[in-house]
């Protein structure tokens, strides 16, 4: 037998805003019991531990740790150690994906957009972590 992935870890120094992030991105839902609290009341997992399902896909966790060097790719000095491939149909849903990640509050970090065998957008999330765009 082999080991399955679980689910993908991404650390952090906001849990509950990196996750909302992701949420809003991919559109994916809270693991019950990891919502977030009504406003004003304290959110314990929100600087804890937090976990988004994705439909029959494999969940993203998010860690909360006190500090968290931010990658630097595709400059050298911190290589970005882990990064999350999504795909998306066609040119014009990519661009759309781009602007939706932009409007969140990712960075670009690398427009391949006009590569005629893989068109791909590289970005950051609010924390630094690298996530690919690319028509698949």
């Amino acid at each position: 037998m082999t080991p399955r992935i679980r689910q993908v870890v991404l650390d952090t120094t906001d849990a509950r805003a990196l996750a909302e992030f992701y949420r809003e991105l991919f559109g994916l839902t809270y693991r019950p019991g990891d919502e977030p609290p009504p406003n004003g009341e304290a959110d314990p997992n929100g600087s804890d531990w937090l976990v988004l399902q994705n439909d029959g896909g494999v969940p993203l966790a998010f860690q909360q740790v006190d500090e968290l060097p931010r990658s630097t790719w595709p400059e050298p000095g911190v290589p970005q150690q882990l990064h999350l491939d999504t795909t998306v149909p066609d040119v014009a849903a990519l661009r759309e994906a781009r602007d939706r990640a932009l409007a969140l509050g990712a960075t670009l970090r690398l427009d391949r957009s006009d590569d005629p065998e893989e068109p791909l957008y590289a970005l950051a999330d609010p924390m630094g972590h690298t996530f690919c765009i690319f028509v698949a």
